[in-house]
């Protein structure tokens, strides 16, 4: 990117600076239209969730920017890199990649998760790429804030997404979703943004979705 040429210059220059430039969101999003479709396709909700978030990622801008040398470089595309339980509660990272057919990105999810569970590891989340959206699910809670662990030096500007267990309230399903992203890259507006993109994704899951079918878990 030509930060010179870019709106946001004194804002990068400030935030990374920061010791801690990293700010985080938790919000309700109402997936019952979702829930109920990946229930009735016998779908992997986990994998469905992953799928919408890459998906809502991808299509804001500001969740694409990493900073790499003291520069801003824009992906074309970034790919979810998501914990998977194995046995003896142990987890690992299991790298996917991103393709907007959800069967397609399903099929290849399908059998990469499978051996991450058979053997979990976690050297597994893309050594030396900044490609990547890190995920996590803590499907045993249903939280109102989260933080993730990272790096500080070197600036690690890679999303971080956790959601937790799905509650129903009044007719409707609702799952906490926190985000975490570099300041100097991005800001709420653009959280939001991606906030409105995922909403519509657990909207209107059939058109999102499809008619795949993907191992439950």
């Amino acid at each position: 990117m030509d930060l010179d040429a870019w709106p946001r210059r004194e804002h990068f220059d400030l935030f990374r600076a920061f010791d801690y430039p990293y700010f985080s969101l938790c919000a309700d999003v109402d997936v019952t239209a979702f829930r109920d479709h990946v229930e009735r396709d016998r779908l992997s909700f986990n994998l469905a969730v992953v799928y919408a978030i890459a998906r809502a990622a991808n299509a804001v801008p500001e969740f694409r920017y990493r900073i790499r040398d003291g520069d801003v470089v824009e992906h074309d595309i970034v790919h979810p890199s998501t914990t998977i339980m194995g046995a003896d509660e142990v987890f690992g990272f299991c790298t996917l990649v991103y393709d907007e057919d959800f069967p397609e990105f399903a099929r290849a999810a399908a059998e990469k998760i499978a051996q991450m569970q058979a053997r979990p590891r976690v050297t597994e989340a893309g050594e030396g790429r900044d490609d990547l959206l890190f995920m996590t699910a803590i499907p045993w809670v249903s939280f109102t804030s989260f933080m993730h662990p990272l790096r500080l030096s070197p600036p690690d500007s890679i999303p971080r997404f956790a959601w937790g267990r799905y509650a129903d309230s009044g007719g409707h399903v609702t799952l906490p979703l926190s985000v975490q992203g570099h300041h100097a890259v991005m800001d709420g507006l653009h959280a939001a943004k991606f906030y409105a993109q995922v909403q519509e994704c657990f909207a209107r899951p059939a058109d999102v979705l499809g008619g795949a079918r993907a191992p439950r878990g």
